[in-house]
């Protein structure tokens, strides 16, 4: 699933089309999936000498980067 662990994002629905868009194209409703951008990393804890391979939010990185990996990590229930 495309959910990030972290931060419990998913995929929103969104709109954004004008109206002279919607008028000369054939999309009633102008509704889009908006996907996150999700990263493959591979994140070292030096408290438990581990490397865990994650797929994260940039929003989630950003995170581990201010907060540290084992406070974060361990919040979010993956240690």
């Amino acid at each position: 699933m495309k959910i990030c662990p972290i931060t419990k994002r998913g995929s929103l629905r969104a709109g954004g089309y004008s109206n002279r868009t919607r008028a000369t194209q054939f999309n009633p409703t102008g509704i889009v999936r908006r996907q996150l951008n999700l990263q493959k990393k591979r994140i070292y804890i030096p408290e438990l000498k581990k490397t865990l391979t994650l797929t994260l939010s940039t929003k989630g990185l950003k995170t581990i980067h201010k907060r540290g990996a084992y406070v974060t990590l361990k919040e979010a229930g993956l240690i």
